[in-house]
């Protein structure tokens, strides 16, 4: 997903994950200002975002003075791919230094074409508030989108010289090197840190991330030991990788099983499938499918479609680089919904994968309500937890991945290279099942899926996927996760 979508729940709350029915009356003046809001709300968390939109921009209008109204407008503009960085401003000098709109104002003008000024929105914004910790990350991510790698991060080195003592500070710099899987450049911004701040439990559970992420403790089996009545998803994900990268398949299950029924399940799902299939478990075979919860759809697209959403989608494209925490390699990736854009051929699109997915759904096995697939509700109707296009160029390819927040994910191929729709197994294909290289698991994919024009592949968000690098050419997809569906409250 997107690294860089504006947020903000100023309009009366996150996306709901089962948005109710929406038969509320005719509004009658003025002064239905909250009724205004929660209705845009409501749209919103149902994703009918052109109505949402149309409500909010009512209200906006009705009371352009108030806060939430300004706020609301310039929000959904901007997840409906309008103008916004003018609302953005407006919203500002209604409510004066708030970070989420200066950040959002930063994000909407980057995305209209004035980067320089959305840096200097930031960079200005930082120098009065040197521990905004979110406004360092924007700022280094948008200089890295747009192509400058010579000291993307400098508003970090500015800032820790004003605020040493910031150990949230010192992570967010270190975080964004490790990353982009610069362990000489993350260490060295660690070793600083601690040189400033002396027994920080954070930085120290850094130091061990980053003497197993780098491989640099690749064979100390007893690395984690000092910790290991820690309670945390997060150090206990760092011992599963440690584990697996040293070869020792059943520790890492034992300490992986232990949170397949708690709020983290979903990041260990996929290091659980790794284990069981290393130690010929069958379990493997329930957890992915035997065969894997997979499909290839060929959906109704006439070549003329095909073409014009293409069009459509490269001028979306905007950026020079890819975001930092996402697993593009050699390409760039869109940065709002997508499938929220107005443009026919996306809302087509659209319309074409949501019945595909509801056809994928209703051909699933029998409900296991322990089965992270197969056990959520299958009576809801189709959300986006994400939405977006990558455009890859020769050399290009995905990491391989799994998506924590979705249920079922996808890639949609648009355009494809001439020597991948000739055949030419496996490149630019997409793998199903491979583990991430890093952990150099003997463990090959449960399948290819070869990239044709119009064709859809479907599985689970915890399977381990990502793309074989191809040579030449370029390779255009759409792809969204489907949002976990949730057990309605009965009162």
């Amino acid at each position: 997903m997107a690294a860089q979508t504006a947020r903000g729940d100023g309009i009366g709350g996150g996306a709901a994950t089962d948005p109710p029915a929406i038969h509320r009356p005719a509004l009658q003046g003025p002064g239905d200002l909250t009724d205004l809001i929660q209705r845009a709300a409501e749209l919103r968390a149902a994703q009918r975002m052109e109505e949402a939109l149309e409500t909010i921009a009512q209200a906006a209008k009705l009371h352009p003075e108030d806060p939430r109204a300004a706020f609301g407008f310039a929000q959904i503009s901007f997840e409906c791919w309008r103008p916004a960085a003018a609302l953005f401003a407006h919203a500002r000098t209604l409510v004066p230094g708030n970070p989420d709109i200066i950040r959002n104002h930063a994000l909407a003008l980057a995305a209209e074409g004035d980067g320089a000024r959305a840096r200097r929105l930031l960079e200005d914004t930082l120098k009065a508030a040197p521990g905004w910790v979110d406004g360092h990350r924007i700022l280094a991510v948008q200089r890295i989108t747009e192509g400058d790698e010579a000291g993307f991060d400098r508003n970090y080195a500015a800032a820790v010289k004003s605020e040493p003592q910031n150990t949230a500070l010192w992570m967010g710099w270190f975080q964004l090197h490790a990353q982009r899987k610069n362990w000489d450049r993350a260490g060295e911004v660690l070793r600083d840190a601690m040189a400033q701040i002396t027994r920080n439990r954070s930085l120290e559970l850094a130091t061990l991330y980053l003497a197993s992420e780098s491989g640099s403790a690749r064979d100390d089996a007893e690395l984690f030991d000092a910790i290991a009545d820690l309670a945390d998803p997060g150090i206990d994900l760092c011992r599963v990788r440690h584990h697996l990268r040293d070869g020792d398949a059943q520790s890492a299950m034992a300490i992986a099983e232990r949170h397949t029924n708690g709020p983290a399940a979903r990041m260990f799902w996929p290091y659980l499938s790794l284990c069981w299939r290393l130690l010929d478990d069958p379990r493997a075979g329930w957890l992915d499918g035997a065969p894997i919860f997979a499909d290839a759809i060929d959906l109704d697209f006439s070549a003329a479609e095909l073409a014009e959403l293409a069009e459509v989608l490269r001028s979306l494209h905007r950026l020079k680089a890819p975001y930092p925490d996402q697993s593009v390699r050699g390409g760039t990736q869109t940065d709002r919904q997508l499938f929220f854009h107005p443009d026919p051929a996306i809302q087509g699109a659209r319309r074409k994968v949501a019945e595909a997915v509801q056809n994928y759904v209703e051909a699933l096995p029998a409900v296991d309500a322990s089965h992270p697939l197969l056990g959520p509700p299958r009576d809801k109707p189709v959300l986006f937890e994400g939405s977006w296009s990558v455009r890859l160029a020769g050399a290009g390819y995905h990491a391989a991945h799994t998506h924590v927040m979705g249920w079922i994910s996808s890639a949609l191929y648009i355009v494809v290279p001439e020597p991948i729709s000739a055949g030419s197994a496996p490149a630019g294909h997409l793998a199903l099942g491979t583990p991430p290289p890093e952990l150099e698991l003997s463990l090959s994919a449960y399948q290819h899926i070869e990239p044709q024009p119009g064709r859809l592949a479907l599985f689970p968000s915890t399977l381990w996927h990502g793309t074989e690098p191809f040579a030449e050419g370029e390779r255009m997809t759409i792809a969204f996760d489907i949002r976990i569906p949730q057990v309605s409250a009965v009162f």
